[in-house]
């Protein structure tokens, strides 16, 4: 694996939570009407967040969700790579516990969502609508299976990409 950071990209402190520095094209400008349904998942903007609802209203707006939107242009926030020899032999249950984890976060955060996995060399590489969903990815394999990771942020595209192997 090489260790080359990307152009833009800089180290982040697994102590400190990211930031937003620079405004996300795929944040919605200005206030929804409430409620206001994604035509695509289903998620309702009601108090002022993208909610799941066991019933979404009858009478709500339409409007896609960021997720929605980034899925549909293709447009990831975060990039976890998952290499190395032990992911080879324990690729199954590695990549349930990437699952695993983004339903869990989704449960409760309609926006973060995996948007797709490529295999490439022996490696994985899963993108992610959220940069908050791609750091807790890496931390809950690093967690399950230590190894090394790494964070690099880029604040003017607002991208993580997290790099993980073992």
């Amino acid at each position: 694996m090489s260790n080359s950071i990307p152009a833009g990209f800089h180290p982040v402190r697994r102590d400190r939570l990211l930031q937003e520095q620079v405004h996300d094209s795929y944040k919605i400008k200005g206030k929804l009407h409430e409620p206001t349904i994604c035509p695509t998942c289903g998620a309702v903007f009601h108090q002022g967040r993208w909610q799941w609802m066991a019933t979404p209203p009858a009478d709500g707006h339409k409007h896609p969700c960021p997720a929605c939107m980034r899925i549909e242009h293709h447009y990831p926030a975060g990039f976890v790579t998952l290499s190395g020899s032990f992911l080879a032999s324990h690729r199954s249950e590695i990549m349930n516990l990437v699952h695993n984890e983004e339903k869990h976060e989704r449960g409760e955060h309609p926006l973060k969502r995996i948007m797709g996995t490529e295999e490439k060399d022996g490696s994985v590489t899963v993108t992610t609508t959220d940069i908050h969903l791609a750091r807790s990815i890496g931390e809950a394999v690093h967690h399950a299976y230590q190894g090394e990771l790494e964070f690099h942020y880029n604040p003017e595209q607002n991208l993580l990409r997290v790099t993980w192997t073992r």
